[in-house]
């Protein structure tokens, strides 16, 4: 994939649509690519989507669901009549979930009509191996978790899959191409890791095979937000 521009997504972590937008001015010309999570899609809605569209920008609606298939299904259905470009349910809610998810879009391309990508989030960022095993008595290793859900992803038909960089190398072996991996817990050199602990910096994460990078506080928390994404921008485009 060429331009890396448009494939950092900034994530848009603010509590109201006052902030969103100043964010939204700040960045306009930089960046193209926004990530709406859950604190400010529960506090406004499809308001906070529109106001993204009205800055030109492209979204990842970032809900992380997780439920009875039958309540994805219907929610994705919901969700693919905005203009969103990616959406993600949790690949620990099962195949049939997923499939149900993947369902979706496969009848609106039967019917060429643009849908979003559907990614499947395998283990949060913010997991270690001991919180695994400790909290959730989860014994295998992380990496092979994560390879695993990952391929029940793509029997259930998702379009890729949001891993931490530590598992990027490994799933681009297991899925050279057509699978997308979109990539959180990334922190540019020196910044500070916060509530992350499997990161990488972005050009190593791109070396490593990602598709498309998240970040967040280190543009939006930053004193200067775009000359910050412009300078992680740098620090992985060509000379």
């Amino acid at each position: 994939m060429g331009n890396y521009r448009e494939r950092i997504i900034v994530a848009l972590d603010k509590p109201t649509l006052q902030d969103t937008e100043k964010l939204l001015q700040n960045l306009k010309g930089s960046v193209v690519f926004y990530k709406i999570g859950l604190e400010l899609f529960t506090a406004h809605g499809w308001d906070a989507v529109d106001l993204v569209s009205r800055y030109g920008g492209r979204i990842f609606l970032d809900l992380k669901l997780h439920d009875i298939p039958n309540t994805v299904t219907q929610t994705i259905r919901a969700v693919c009549r905005h203009a969103i470009e990616m959406v993600n349910v949790h690949t620990l809610g099962g195949l049939e979930m997923m499939q149900g998810a993947a369902s979706i879009v496969r009848e609106l391309d039967a019917a060429n009509q643009k849908r979003p990508k559907i990614l499947g989030v395998t283990i949060l960022t913010s997991h270690s191996q001991a919180t695994l095993e400790q909290e959730l008595k989860i014994k295998q290793p992380v990496a092979e978790i994560v390879r695993h859900l990952a391929l029940l992803a793509k029997q259930a038909g998702l379009d890729g899959v949001v891993c931490s960089p530590q598992e990027l190398a490994t799933l681009r072996k297991t899925f050279p191409s057509g699978f997308c991996l979109v990539t959180p817990g990334i922190r540019p050199q020196g910044s500070e890791v916060g509530d992350q602990v499997r990161i990488s910096t972005p050009a190593t994460a791109f070396a490593a095979g990602a598709d498309y990078l998240v970040i967040g506080r280190p543009v939006t928390q930053a004193a200067d937000p775009k000359s910050s994404f412009e300078a992680i921008l740098a620090s992985v485009s060509p000379p």
